[in-house]
């Protein structure tokens, strides 16, 4: 019989990956989606016929009993946050709900429809903040400098406390994967060499990141759910790349000059920056088997194709 998988958060970046992953793999997969009128499908067109989408939001605790109740999951995977750091900043309350107790409710919610479920969290490599140590490891101690790398750790340490109080399978990810950053530059630079837009404003090019590719992580999420015992990952490359360097990457692509384009911005600024994010992947090497397999180069390449695919034919990115 086939395995069955619910998934929070599919309709973003990593959700999509890893609804692709899953269906290959022959899972039944489950999309817990928010009703809304905004919401915005595109990531998963190409599979929407293959899922099995159930309404439920991730700040109502009797929507996650009746969709787990309804999808009797084997996994669950909770990639729903809101996730971008600079939101954080002016809805800090609204990041705390969804982004940390949010956790907590699909944890309790699992606990009381079926123990037995494997959880996946998805954890930041921005609980790192101020980082304590170079590169970052499981131990490394956290120290979040947003309200989102605030409410990160909590959700981080809540998927802990589940699983050492009640026997859960709850496993979370420490995944260095900067999709904000990156999607808004490759996005831009296709917009830019379409003729649809004029320049990309930014903050820090300084800044140094650990950048991964989607396809690599979710194959690590589901990797740890095959797992005998439960235990927390850093899933990362091990490579650090500037900012500059992304913005440079993704203009080659498309023969463009980035310094005609880019303008520094105070307000993309953090009032506390994140200085150097890289993380340390060997204990998932040595216990998952698991090593990236798309470097930074190629990484922004795709990105910039698919973007300028998407445009091609119509679409915005969410």
């Amino acid at each position: 019989m086939a395995k069955r998988a619910l998934i929070t958060g599919i309709t973003g970046q990593d959700g999509s990956y890893l609804a692709e992953l899953l269906l290959e793999k022959g899972y039944e997969v489950f999309g817990l989606v928010r009703r809304t009128s905004t919401i915005n499908f595109s990531r998963i067109r190409h599979i929407q016929d293959r899922l099995t989408l159930i309404s439920g939001d991730i700040l109502d605790q009797t929507s996650l009993q009746l969709a787990l109740t309804q999808a009797q999951p084997d996994e669950v995977y909770n990639l729903a946050a809101q996730s971008f750091v600079q939101t954080s900043w002016t809805q800090p309350v609204f990041t705390g709900d969804v982004t940390a107790l949010g956790v907590t409710r699909l944890l309790d919610a699992i606990r009381n429809v079926n123990k037995n479920i494997r959880f996946y969290q998805a954890s930041s490599s921005e609980m790192f903040g101020k980082v304590q140590e170079v590169p970052q490891r499981e131990e490394t101690p956290f120290y979040p400098r947003s309200p989102y790398g605030v409410a990160k750790v909590y959700g981080h340490w809540i998927t802990v406390n589940y699983r050492e109080s009640y026997g859960l399978h709850a496993n979370s990810g420490i995944l260095f994967n900067l999709e904000f950053v990156t999607r808004k530059v490759t996005h831009n630079v296709a917009k830019i060499k379409l003729g649809l837009a004029k320049e990309i404003r930014l903050g820090n090019l300084d800044a140094q990141r650990d950048w991964g590719f989607a396809g690599d992580y979710v194959r690590a999420m589901w990797m740890m759910l095959q797992q005998d015992e439960p235990n927390d990952y850093v899933v990362a490359t091990g490579e650090t790349h500037t900012v500059q360097k992304l913005v440079e990457t993704a203009f080659g692509f498309v023969d463009l000059d980035w310094q005609q384009y880019i303008v520094q911005d105070p307000a993309f600024m953090r009032p506390a920056e994140v200085d150097l994010l890289v993380g340390d992947p060997s204990k998932a090497g040595s216990v998952l088997g698991w090593e990236p397999q798309v470097n930074f180069t190629e990484l922004v390449h795709k990105m910039v194709e698919a973007d300028l695919k998407m445009l091609h034919a119509g679409g915005e990115a969410s």
